[in-house]
């Protein structure tokens, strides 16, 4: 089976929800949110959990930056879109399908990076280095 590494950067509230999950599971979506967006690159990932978490009181000013694995032949089932420059893909998961796609994570959802304030990072020990 092959294996596709995706991130997914959140604020402290989704964190401590995963969190709640074992970290082996995404919280379902809200009403106003009808897709989850797991994003294809790290870059990506951080400069949304470094430059718009941070910013964002809902986030607590606070962003981090997942790290999980799904079979490839799972994200066959979603459209991997970009939205702006080539490097800001991800993948459109409906709402619906979440608890069928968190079935499919293989391991855990680590934490590999994290940002507060404004934008500054204040920690990436070792142990989240890839």
């Amino acid at each position: 089976m092959k294996l596709e590494i995706l991130y997914r950067p959140v604020g402290q509230q989704e964190l401590d929800l995963i969190e709640e999950l074992g970290f082996r599971a995404f919280p379902p979506r809200l009403p106003e949110q009808p897709y989850f967006y797991p994003v294809a690159n790290r870059e990506y990932a951080v400069k949304i959990a470094r430059d718009w978490n941070t910013k964002d009181a809902a986030s607590q000013f606070t962003g981090y930056v997942l790290k999980f694995e799904v079979p490839v032949e799972v994200l066959r089932r979603y459209p991997l879109r970009t939205v702006g420059a080539s490097l800001h893909q991800a993948y459109w998961v409906p709402a619906g399908e979440l608890e069928e796609f968190n079935r499919a994570i293989v391991g855990t959802i680590d934490v590999v990076a994290f940002y507060q304030g404004r934008a500054q990072e204040v920690a990436e020990p070792e142990e989240f280095i890839d």
